[in-house]
């Protein structure tokens, strides 16, 4: 090997040497903050959704095809709607979940601390259709537009899990509806339709977004008709969990005029919840596909009205809030999430890693420097007891030429980076100093 590249190597073994504790400080720290705060999602995410054919399971399989882009499998849940959501989130046995607002049979959801809100995404209107021949039966017009003419008529109601039942009841109660007089029915949602259009039930009444398949059969079905709820602004002050909405005219279908004139009814607003512990980089991924699937005009509302921090029940995640009012963060506009997510979740870790690793890097230098001359100083110490044996009486000048030329070979073998040479060389100048009082030494 040519001796620039030998020393060279040298040169670059010894620093590495020098730097090595500072080095494995350093990994040693980058570990313990990696672990600490575990900036790596899980690959997989579970999220319940809803019944077969429901604007929950729809939705559910978007978020699943947009996390899926990300390296994330969403393993979709089917329950019963959102009162069984809410179970399976607080069991552990979901990590997010679609829940309507008013699905919580506590006092205050928000002292629930097992649950946070990646906010609201959209209104879920009460549609509550009827077969127009039951109404005529009741009315002449065959029109329904409140609760109480409802009284005789067959209704489904939908499972317990939808959260629908409970909400049934409390504006039943609102009305003074007596138990018993309306014939209620608990079928899921597509066998009550299959019975509704059947004609073995007069009315059924689900809480939807407006993109269910359900929705958009029904109100373009013919014999069919949606209630018009004129107290829609009392039922909101009455429940402060609805709000009043207007379908408006034509916006099911504009040019065969469906519907025929606004429609007033009143909605719960849907959120996004998850269960304590889901990771925050899950959480701003689903956010960021809630901005694309929710963000757009809808029946019932504006573009950019959601997602939103509003009408939360539940407290909103510090991630979700930040995605909902800033968007994606500035790194994964043009890195990869996987990379973009680490960087964002270590740069502070790594700042006061810097920061401790600063002052400890001013050692190499020194140390490094110890280590080459180490390499040469080592050899002093012989050198002067060689001298110092020579002064004594009874000496063996043989012996102690013997030793100087074996000193010499052995500093001949050491390698040292060239800038520090010269020590290297004032060594053997030493030797052949002491050789040469020896020599006079010996000729006296």
């Amino acid at each position: 090997m040519p001796k620039a590249i030998r020393y060279t190597l040298v040169s670059i073994r010894d620093l590495l040497l020098s730097a090595g504790p500072v080095a494995l400080l350093a990994v040693g720290l980058l570990v313990l903050a990696y672990l600490w705060l575990d900036p790596t999602p899980p690959k997989h995410v579970t999220l319940a959704t809803g019944p077969a054919q429901s604007a929950y399971e729809a939705f559910g399989k978007r978020y699943q095809k947009a996390l899926a882009g990300n390296g994330i499998e969403v393993r979709l849940l089917p329950s019963e709607g959102s009162s069984a959501n809410l179970q399976l989130l607080r069991a552990g046995k979901a990590d997010l979940g679609f829940v309507q607002g008013g699905s919580s049979e506590q006092g205050d959801p928000a002292s629930d601390g097992r649950i946070e809100s990646l906010g609201s995404l959209f209104v879920e209107p009460i549609w509550l259709f009827y077969r127009e021949d039951a109404a005529r039966k009741l009315d002449p017009t065959a029109t329904l537009g409140a609760l109480p003419q409802l009284a005789g008529l067959r209704l489904n109601v939908g499972t317990p899990g939808s959260g629908v039942p409970a909400l049934m009841a409390k504006l039943f109660e609102a009305n003074g509806i007596a138990p018993d007089a309306i014939r209620l029915s608990a079928l899921e949602q597509t066998p009550a339709t299959v019975a509704f259009l059947g004609g073995e039930i007069d009315a059924l009444v689900f809480a939807s977004a407006p993109e269910s398949l359900m929705v958009q059969m029904l109100l373009r079905t013919p014999g069919v008709k949606l209630m018009d709820f004129g107290q829609s602004e009392a039922y909101s002050r009455r429940f402060p969990f609805l709000t009043p909405v207007v379908l408006p005219r034509g916006v099911v279908d504009l040019a065969a005029d469906v519907p025929r004139q606004n429609v007033r009814l009143i909605a719960t607003t849907t959120a996004l919840l998850a269960r304590e512990g889901t990771h925050p980089a899950l959480l701003q991924l689903f956010v960021q596909a809630a901005r694309e699937f929710h963000g757009p005009p809808g029946w019932f509302n504006r573009a950019g009205a959601f997602p939103t921090t509003e009408h939360s029940e539940y407290p909103i995640a510090r991630e979700a809030e930040r995605a909902i009012n800033s968007g994606a963060p500035f790194l994964q506009r043009y890195l990869p999430f996987w990379l973009a997510n680490l960087v964002e979740r270590m740069w502070l870790a790594l700042g006061i890693i810097v920061a401790i690793l600063l002052p400890l890097s001013r050692i190499v230098p020194p140390l490094y420097e110890f280590r080459i001359r180490s390499r040469v100083f080592r050899w002093y110490g012989q050198l002067r007891e060689i001298e110092n044996r020579m002064q004594a009486p009874g000496s063996d000048p043989a012996q102690l030429a013997q030793e100087l030329h074996q000193l010499d070979d052995r500093v001949a073998k050491v390698s040292v980076p060239l800038s520090y040479a010269d020590e290297l060389y004032a060594l053997r100048n030493n030797i052949g100093n002491v050789r040469r009082k020896l020599d006079d030494a010996g000729t006296a």
